[in-house]
């Protein structure tokens, strides 16, 4: 019984919600690639590796909002699907060196102010 109070019984941290989760994700690897944006003529393979951690990011959350059970409403989860398209397509030009991550990190940070409710969502 000692056990099982131990382990269910006061939790160490409050349970977190998925909006809070979500907001560290995007907290971290847009940290992550704001570093490496500044780095990225010493260090481009760290750089590439965070655009593809953002790309990752945006790949999997496009593929929660295109599921029809998605809660979100239609209108969110279609702007939020085409911000990863347009991350998708953005992340090439800056792999070619034809554009900078800085519109990634902005967008980013747009949808973490969202996540926070600090204004509208993307």
């Amino acid at each position: 019984m000692h056990l099982a109070r131990a382990a269910y019984g006061r939790p160490s941290t409050p349970a977190r919600s998925y909006r809070q989760i979500e907001y560290d994700l995007f907290a971290r690897v847009t940290k992550e690639l704001g570093q490496s944006e500044r780095n990225r003529k010493r260090d481009f393979p760290g750089f590439v590796k965070a655009l593809n951690e953002n790309l990752v990011m945006w790949r999997t959350l496009a593929i929660d909002v295109a599921d029809k059970e998605n809660g979100l409403p239609q209108q969110l989860r279609a702007q939020l699907f085409y911000l990863y398209e347009f991350t998708s397509e953005h992340t090439r030009k800056v792999l070619k060196d034809d554009a900078s991550a800085e519109v990634l990190i902005d967008i980013n940070t747009a949808v973490m102010r969202g996540l926070r409710g600090e204004g509208d969502t993307p």
